[in-house]
């Protein structure tokens, strides 16, 4: 027999990302944006062929792609770098060099909205002229001419819909994640689209079904987001169908089948379902995965799907609405590993501080590869939460033979609007202290201890690891920090003007709160910080700025401890470019491997 090594880390690096995708009207033709050639471009497939080829060169991330309904060319949005101030260009509809078609100071930003059902308008929110709160403007591409539509006012306002003849439209004006109210714009008329817009809810993914009636998605009066109505002509909202215990997400329309389909959250995994709005049935439909990032409905009722379970990476699938079956068109795999080979978690509880039950997954390391060390993995957002569903740095750490532990503590989402909520205004108290009760938690199950317990998390995440090392260093043996705030009074008055009209509510006021600032901020607990530690950070980072690590390390340096600092000049908040996640992610194992025995 031939012998063979244990799969490098490189391997599990080699799977590409998908960031979204779309489908051609007439279905011959899927688009979707990969690194698959080690940086982010635009490929597509042409059905029913699964042979893909580069349909768009920019190496940029693309932020979203619309096909026009005649076929004469495609849009896409592109940013610099990492630096998300995406811009809005123009593709032949063939492929080709992506051509600037909305665009304007590298600085501003353009959000795509809607493509009118002629392919001759193109709506789309920038913070040209409006930084915090966003206008909307329509491109007339006949002309070349804008004109302007609604200037935001109060909180970052978003277009979500666009009736079919266009004389009515839906905005979306967002104080928070928690905190996002709907109103419809007919004329200069604006119509709330939930009773008590002062009650904190969420209303997200409108759709018109006709010129005066609107679907749309609200956790109002509710824990948990479920399918409301409103109608224009009477002022009514109501309430349509629910999931028990289950957040939906996604909502799309099939006007040729009048059915609705839609994504729950539920925890770590994802549901699909239909929902025909003639007959009132509510229809399940099984995934091919465990989570969806994105779902698209074609005309013909066939619905395609980019998703991922935790040892499969992000793959696109297509639903066939006649045969009721699911084909995968994609083939993203991990190199030469079988998914066997690989860690489903373990979905465990735990009772926090105060009671409360906490979810979590727990990686453990197969047995021939178990090197009795555990990773602790706060989660970012900190309104996000981890779930079943692939990571090459997790499952390349697994086959190092370190076992995970990620807990969705409070303000994770996926557990109702009140638990999701806990965050706010509480970025370091409540999510800590779950973190230390599941840290006992692991001590207890003798799954790891002081000694052989690691500490790694990235942007919320990474706040939070800086925080526990800050304040808890007796329990881990070496932290990692990726692009994690370390200063909530720098923080806040650092991120995109558009997010700070957010940070009261999400975050505080840095002098009302100033006490609770300085207990919450990593940088206070600098005398703590004694283990060492790696950090990493993107140079182009809009969210959380390279000033962020610059002063943890640099004050950490000054005191003499033992700090590794990597810098990726040409990535923002994460790894467009596959050389570079490569380079981030074998540097932490080196560093882990480095502390596990010293």
């Amino acid at each position: 027999m031939i012998p063979f090594p244990k799969p490098t880390v490189e391997q599990f690096f080699r799977t590409f990302a998908i960031t979204n995708f779309t489908v051609t009207p007439n279905e011959k033709r899927v688009l979707f944006s990969s690194n698959l050639n080690g940086k982010m471009n635009v490929w597509a497939m042409d059905l029913p062929s699964t042979f893909p080829y580069l349909f768009a060169h920019r190496e940029e991330s693309c932020s979203f792609l619309k096909c026009d309904p005649e076929n004469r060319y495609v849009l896409a949005g592109f940013d610099q770098d990492g630096d998300e101030n995406h811009h809005i260009y123009a593709i032949p509809s063939e492929g080709g060099l992506p051509q600037p078609l909305v665009t304007g100071d590298s600085e501003e930003k353009y959000f795509f909205a809607h493509l009118s059902d002629d392919g001759e308008r193109i709506y789309y929110m920038t913070s040209e002229g409006n930084a915090s709160f966003l206008n909307t403007r329509v491109r007339h591409l006949q002309e070349g001419k804008d004109t302007l539509l609604h200037v935001g006012e109060v909180g970052p306002t978003f277009l979500e819909a666009v009736s079919e003849e266009e004389k009515a439209f839906v905005f979306t004006q967002t104080y928070a994640n928690t905190y996002v109210i709907g109103f419809v714009k007919v004329g200069t008329e604006q119509i709330p689209l939930t009773p008590d817009t002062e009650k904190v809810h969420v209303v997200m993914d409108p759709v018109f079904v006709d010129e005066t009636t609107i679907f749309f998605l609200t956790d109002y009066e509710d824990e948990y987001t479920y399918l409301a109505k409103f109608d224009v002509n009477s002022r009514t909202f109501s309430k349509v169908i629910a999931v028990e215990e289950e957040s939906i997400n996604f909502l799309k329309w099939n006007k040729e089948k009048q059915c609705f389909y839609f994504v729950t959250e539920k925890g770590v995994t994802d549901k699909l379902y239909q929902f025909d709005l003639i007959k009132k049935e509510l229809l399940t439909i099984d995934a091919p995965t465990d989570t969806i990032d994105q779902l698209v409905v074609a005309k013909s009722g066939n619905l395609y799907v980019l998703g991922r379970a935790a040892t499969s990476p992000a793959n696109i699938y297509r639903y066939t609405y006649e045969g009721g079956s699911w084909t995968m068109l994609t083939n993203n795999r991990v190199l030469g590993v079988a998914s066997e080979e690989m860690v489903v978690p373990e979905v465990v509880t735990y009772r926090s501080y105060d009671g409360m039950e906490i979810e979590a997954l727990l990686f453990k390391a197969h047995a021939h590869y178990d090197n009795g060390y555990t990773i602790f993995w706060p989660h970012g957002g900190p309104q996000a939460a981890e779930r079943k569903e692939f990571r090459s740095m997790f499952q390349a750490l697994l086959n190092r033979g370190y076992s995970i532990f990620a807990p969705n503590f409070r303000g994770s989402t996926g557990y109702g609007a009140s638990f999701v909520k806990m965050v706010e205004q509480d970025w370091g108290e409540g999510p800590r202290l779950d973190c230390l009760e599941g840290i006992k938690w692991l001590f207890d199950n003798d799954i790891t201890t002081k000694e052989k317990l690691f500490l790694v998390g990235g942007s919320y995440g990474g706040y939070m690891a800086l925080l526990l090392h800050g304040r808890h260093p007796e329990y881990f043996k070496a932290v990692v920090d990726i692009f994690g705030p370390s200063d909530l009074f720098t923080f806040v008055n650092s991120v995109p003007p558009h997010w700070k009209p957010m940070m009261d509510r999400w975050l505080g006021d840095p002098e009302r709160d100033k006490e609770r600032f300085i207990t919450d901020s990593p940088v206070t607990y600098l005398e703590g910080m004694t283990k060492p530690m790696l950090v990493i950070q993107g140079a182009k980072d809009p969210r959380v700025v390279k000033a962020e690590s610059d002063q943890i390390v640099a004050k950490l340096k000054e005191k003499g401890r033992d700090v590794d600092y990597l810098v990726l000049e040409d990535e923002g908040h994460g790894f467009s470019k596959k050389e570079n996640e490569m380079k981030v992610y074998q540097r932490m194992l080196d560093f882990l491997d480095q502390h596990r025995d010293s």
